[in-house]
């Protein structure tokens, strides 16, 4: 017989620790002595027998815990969240928050999130695109000079304002997308979830060193155009996990990287050149896994392309009423990428906010090329996407 001798650990202090242990080595119905010199010994483990479902026997003053079947019964029905390696095609409510490979006990709460399916959400390239995020993550506080000397002109100072309210406007709409996203998903696909929570990270940055530029040289922000948010509105209320991350980050983001690097490209001083130039490489990241997404849900079910267009026509049709993008901010980058009132310097810089709008649409198209539109399609859903860029 199996004998545990517990010396003078009492089942108080943990000795209930080496006993289940010794328990688990035998089969059910069979009994372990037990020795101890703890003076509560016998009266503690009548109380953990009746517990746990086993029994004490006592003959012949010997302590003796026969196993009962309470204990194995209690992983009977558990199963194992998949696979800690990769996930599961499906990811069971009842899993909860287990971990992924875990073995999970039967019974406990099941998890209300709307989207288990792993191609309804999955991108191969979401575990190295967390890998990298949490590899750049960067602070504001030390990755930008905010004490560089400026000699910025009052007027472009002005039109440097103006761009950056409406690139924090833009940039909340961005960070509530995912933070919505988020709560919906089940953490089985956790590299997905680890992903998004980056990216609220991220925009949550952005949000901070736009408005940090602002202010800088300034008491208040610019102006809000109505058009514009009415634009970003048609984002915040898609609840669809793809066709928020298409609008967002395949069309919106991917055409706000080429703003970034416009602006980067036309920074009047090297605060401006720093927070678009950092803000443009997260954003380089948000757009490749919307896109790598996308294009692996279309892979999956290529009818998908005729939703995805169908919720771009839309959008078009809800906005066609609008101003678009707020006349403020399109006169503020000709200024900026002009760098003075000169006319010769205004021609210049009308027309370089001209070719930005071209690149944006080539982007798009590659973009959408990419994910399985014909060249042609690509071209028509690019030019209906909303003049508000995002």
């Amino acid at each position: 017989m199996t004998t545990c001798d517990l010396e003078d650990l009492g089942l108080d202090e943990g000795g209930h620790l080496p006993l289940s242990r010794a328990l688990a080595g035998v089969p059910a119905g069979t009994g372990v002595a037990v020795r101890g010199s703890h003076p509560a010994l016998a009266l503690h483990l009548g109380a953990w027998c009746r517990a746990k479902g086993h029994r004490l026997d006592s003959t012949g003053g010997v302590l003796r815990v026969v196993r009962g079947t309470a204990d194995g019964d209690r992983w009977a029905g558990a199963v194992r969240a998949g696979d800690a390696a990769r996930p599961a095609e499906h990811a069971a409510p009842a899993w909860g928050l287990a971990a992924r490979g875990a073995l999970v006990e039967a019974g406990g709460p099941p998890l209300s999130v709307d989207w288990v399916d792993r191609d309804l959400v999955w991108a191969d390239v979401a575990p190295r695109l967390y890998a990298n995020a949490s590899a750049a993550q960067w602070d504001p506080a030390t990755a930008v000079d905010w004490t560089a000397r400026s000699d910025v002109p009052p007027d472009i100072e002005d039109a440097v304002v103006q761009v950056m309210t409406y690139l924090v406007e833009n940039e909340q709409a961005a960070l509530v997308i995912p933070a919505r996203l988020l709560s919906r998903l089940h953490p089985h696909f956790r590299e997905v979830m680890q992903l998004l929570a980056v990216q609220v990270a991220d925009e949550a940055r952005h949000v901070e060193v736009f408005t940090r530029r602002a202010l800088l040289h300034r008491e208040a922000l610019g102006r809000s155009g109505a058009g514009g948010r009415a634009s970003l509105q048609t984002l915040v209320g898609e609840h669809d996990f793809t066709m928020a991350s298409f609008l967002l980050s395949v069309l919106g983001e991917g055409t706000f990287v080429d703003l970034l690097r416009f602006l980067n490209l036309h920074a009047p001083d090297a605060v401006t050149a720093d927070v678009t130039r950092l803000a443009a490489r997260d954003e380089a990241r948000h757009v490749a896994f919307g896109v790598a997404h996308t294009a692996h849900v279309a892979h999956t079910d290529p009818s998908f392309l005729g939703t995805l267009r169908a919720a771009v026509e839309r959008r078009h049709s809800a906005l066609a009423q609008t101003a678009g993008l707020n006349q403020e901010v399109f006169d503020s980058l000709v200024l900026l990428a002009a760098g003075s009132w000169a006319p010769s310097a205004i021609k210049r810089g009308w027309a370089a906010v001209q070719d930005l709008q071209r690149g944006m649409d080539e982007g798009r198209r590659r973009r959408l090329a990419y994910i399985g539109f014909p060249d042609d399609e690509a071209a028509e859903i690019s030019a209906l996407h909303t003049r508000n860029f995002m």
